[in-house]
């Protein structure tokens, strides 16, 4: 058999993805079981188209393998929208949907917390903005011009320049070099470890005004007791009572502190 010419193959590419069209949209009309099939068909026949446009992003930080499965979501909105009475070829139509698609993916990914994407759209605007302002005014703009040249009010622009600093912050584990650096480090390298002694430090300084209601001799008890971590028997030989006074009043004195804390 000769080969189709090129020019003959793509004319019966097109027409075979019209009459897929086709039934695809009389199927849906009549709710057949095979629309889900027929759809199917139409994705796996354009993942050539798919894999041709996520290529074009494949060096931005993003493997092909997600920037194609981000794409192929473009790709089945396409074809969900598609209406042969428009006379656009669907490629044509599609390719916009699919770029749109792994473009708004990159945004998306690059903020580090969850924005709101009419804000993330806006702080775009206000960037190129900003820059086409200080040209023509000679200086940065106030936030009123970009809000009468955005068509928006001073609180969008303020809401939207704050929330762009969650758009790409940077992970502890980025590398941080410098002059004479032996080895690479991070930024956890640099950030301080927790200290023990803060976080009891509200602790300590309730205990302290707790004790302010204890009797001078409840306070040696409880000292001696809990940091000299001297028995009873020996407290009560060092101030010549009993063993049995000394417990009561170690009893009493912890009632009384905690009767105090907590009530803070």
């Amino acid at each position: 058999m000769e080969p189709i010419p090129r020019g003959e193959e793509e004319r019966w590419d097109r027409a075979r993805t019209r009459q897929a069209f086709a039934r695809l949209a009389a199927a849906r009309k009549k709710k057949a079981a095979n629309a889900l099939t027929l759809r199917d068909e139409l994705v796996v026949a354009h993942l050539n188209l798919v894999r041709y446009l996520a290529v074009k992003f494949a060096n931005r930080g993003e493997t092909l393998d997600d920037l194609i499965q981000v794409g192929t979501v473009g790709l089945i909105k396409a074809i969900d929208r598609f209406d042969l009475e428009r006379g656009v070829e669907f490629t044509t139509y599609a390719t916009p949907t699919i770029v749109g698609e792994i473009k708004r993916y990159f945004r998306d990914k690059g903020w580090a917390v969850k924005v709101p994407r009419r804000l993330q759209e806006l702080n775009l605007s206000v960037n190129r903005a900003i820059e086409k302002l200080t040209v023509s005014h000679g200086h940065s703009p106030t936030v009123k011009e970009l809000a009468d040249y955005l068509h928006a009010s001073e609180e969008e622009i303020l809401e939207a320049q704050e929330l762009g600093q969650a758009y790409n912050l940077l992970s502890l584990d980025t590398e941080v070099t410098g002059e004479g650096d032996k080895g690479a480090q991070t930024l956890a390298d640099y950030v301080g470890k927790t200290d023990p002694e803060l976080e009891n430090l509200e602790d300590r300084a309730n205990l302290e005004r707790a004790f302010e209601v204890l009797s001078r001799r409840e306070r040696i008890i409880l000292f001696l007791r809990f940091y000299e971590s001297i028995s009873q028997t020996e407290i009560a030989k060092r101030l010549n009572v009993s063993q049995m006074h000394v417990s009561r009043l170690q009893q009493r004195a912890l009632e009384k502190l905690r009767d105090v804390l907590m009530e803070r």
